[in-house]
């Protein structure tokens, strides 16, 4: 979807009356969907989920892009306080249920704001699993709101094409050869032959959260 197309899109759903949203990780990959959101409508609220497991290079990236972009982020975290995320050992889950983990600090966190808004816009790109590319660019959520991937059919060289072009800031962590960044626990370095979101729970048959899963009506 070209930056007009998207900008159509976002147009028409203010005409139809609809509450739009988005969400970010803040990972370099992230950006090209969020300078666009900032050319087109920087008060549409964007969304960071805070799981309290992000790296410290995270958290700064993600308040210099707000700053550098002009957006409105609003973090939003779990209800379950960590002394509670724990299995019968007495362990963080991240360490033996981390699907639950994932679940508790980034799927229920995100489920009232599909109550609350019509239309959640969504940065998934095909190319990242094989999940991703079953998507469309709509799709049905929870709730009755509409998930809309307007990302979904470019890949990793467009991505960076765009960042190239317009000069983008960089994740800190780029930098030490990280590729998919997400909760520090979580994410490893990739080897040179591994997929991108390998890299992600590495060793745990797991390449997904639960939001591109748990949050898609069938």
């Amino acid at each position: 979807m070209t930056f007009e197309e998207f900008k159509s899109k976002i147009e028409l759903y203010h005409h139809q009356g609809k509450k739009v949203f988005t969400s970010s990780s803040f990972q370099t990959h992230s950006l090209v969907m969020l300078h666009m959101i900032s050319r087109i409508d920087n008060s549409i609220p964007i969304y960071f989920i805070n799981t309290g497991y992000h790296f410290p290079e995270t958290l700064t990236f993600r308040d210099q892009v707000a700053k550098e972009f002009g957006l409105n982020v609003i973090d939003i975290k779990s209800t379950t306080p960590k002394m509670m995320q724990k299995d019968a050992n007495g362990r963080l889950l991240f360490t033996s249920d981390p699907d639950h983990c994932c679940y508790l600090n980034k799927v229920q966190p995100m489920e009232p704001l599909l109550m609350e808004y019509d239309v959640w816009i969504n940065g998934v790109r095909g190319d990242q699993s094989a999940v991703r590319k079953a998507m469309t660019v709509e799709q049905p959520a929870p709730n009755g709101a509409i998930r809309f991937h307007p990302m979904l059919d470019w890949t990793m060289r467009d991505i960076f094409a765009y960042i190239k072009e317009h000069n983008l800031p960089r994740h800190p962590l780029d930098a030490k050869g990280y590729s998919s960044i997400g909760c520090e626990p979580c994410t490893r370095k990739p080897d040179p032959e591994m997929h991108e979101r390998e890299s992600r729970w590495f060793g745990m048959k797991k390449v997904e959260c639960g939001l591109h899963t748990d949050l898609v009506k069938k």
